[in-house]
């Protein structure tokens, strides 16, 4: 286990300087700018400061403070939602990490799912013990976003319709249809309902499954929308869908094209 060490004067000025004119996080091009070196300099310096415990390496390149109390260098991330927009943007944080924000669940996740337009190898990387699940969407479909501040940094995170448009778009995203009901019901009794609003993401999305999806559960689960069902029902494509593509599903819903497990083909609408 590493331990801090004790740093020089002029070392002590110039980090001081560069966390004071970053937010959070520190990547070798801005302690370059910042101090106005050369980046092989800049990433040497922030390797030697890292190696006496005055920094944590999240990433190669990447780098955060380590707290003045801390005994060890080796920080859980503090906030990794600030990290997820350092090493993704543009992206935005959805999925069952923004329900949990919305209070649209009350399930706990561990990992954090980001929707990024980049491609990373690593769609599943764990960082300082925390878990990333990483999803790449095309630019025209970050939309439907809010930004909110985690301490000095903006980070986007979708909004609570974007968010059940996510999960109904792909099941994993809400960890499976059964949470994903969950929280599209507790939408319908939130405040922030909007089931205009949730035809016109899904129009701009473009995925016909989702009008399958939404409308086999607005009919189940929330019988009083029928606008929002009839406006499903006017967008059904051609082909059939699955209700989750992670399960297996053996029973054809006719009138919404919807390939569903046993189960559900068995059980009574209600809440």
């Amino acid at each position: 286990m590493k331990t801090v060490s004790g740093i020089g004067k002029e070392s002590r000025v110039r980090l001081a300087q560069i966390m004071r004119e970053t937010k959070g996080t520190i990547t070798v091009l801005q302690a370059a700018k910042i101090l106005r070196l050369p980046a092989p300099t800049a990433s040497k310096l922030l390797s030697r400061w890292t190696n006496q415990g005055w920094l944590s390496r999240v990433r190669q390149g990447l780098y955060v403070p380590v707290p003045l109390e801390a005994r060890t260098p080796d920080i859980a991330l503090e906030d990794p939602w600030i990290i997820a927009e350092q090493l993704y943007s543009p992206c935005y944080i959805g999925g069952w990490s923004a329900a949990e924000y919305w209070g649209l669940t009350e399930q706990l996740f561990r990992t954090i799912v980001v929707m990024t337009t980049r491609k990373p190898r690593d769609r599943k990387p764990a960082i300082k013990d925390t878990n990333f699940l990483v999803r790449t969407v095309p630019a025209k479909a970050l939309f439907g976003t809010k930004p909110i501040w985690r301490g000095q940094v903006k980070v986007n995170v979708s909004d609570q319709t974007r968010t059940v448009l996510d999960m109904l778009n792909d099941p994993a995203l809400g960890g499976g249809i059964r949470p994903t009901v969950d929280v599209f019901k507790s939408y319908l009794k939130s405040e922030q309902k909007d089931t205009t609003l949730l035809i016109s993401y899904a129009d701009r999305l473009g995925n016909g499954a989702i009008f399958k999806r939404l409308g086999f559960l607005a009919e189940r689960f929330a019988k009083d929308e029928k606008n929002l069902i009839e406006a499903c029902r006017s967008r059904l494509s051609a082909g059939n869908a699955k209700l989750d593509t992670s399960l297996p599903a053996d029973r054809l819903i006719t009138t919404w094209k919807l390939w569903v497990p046993a189960a559900w083909a068995r059980e009574k609408t209600g809440d």
